[in-house]
């Protein structure tokens, strides 16, 4: 069983930064491709970003592209997300999610999942 536990969330203006971290209770955390999604009040859960279990391969939403990063450290079991230039749309609950197997950008791929952490950007 996996558990992942993010942390990082909060409220930032616009324009500002966050970097969410997501740590993984596994010993094979580089077996896990893994991806960070996002639900706004009344909207579905969407894809942010995804990264490999080597970290070679990215992927990204087109409203991540340029703005955000996707990292991971294996060594240290965690997967970040970095948010730069931040929008008040970027609002939401965060969560990241793992899977075996290559990168993909669909939720419901993923086998597990953490409990989320709450980003808010205000105007």
């Amino acid at each position: 069983q996996v558990q992942l536990v993010e942390s990082g969330g909060g409220l930032v203006q616009a324009g500002g930064s966050l970097r969410l971290s997501c740590a993984a209770s596994v010993r094979t955390f580089n077996w896990y491709a893994m991806g960070w999604f996002r639900q706004a009040p009344g909207r579905e859960r969407e894809f942010v970003a995804a990264i490999s279990g080597g970290g070679a391969s990215t992927n990204y939403a087109d409203s991540a592209k340029g703005r955000f990063t996707i990292s991971r450290d294996n060594a240290k079991n965690t997967v970040y997300l970095q948010m730069n230039s931040l929008k008040p749309e970027d609002t939401a609950v965060y969560y990241c999610a793992g899977r075996t197997g290559p990168i993909i950008r669909y939720a419901y791929a993923y086998d597990y999942w953490g409990q989320g952490t709450q980003v808010t950007v205000s105007s």
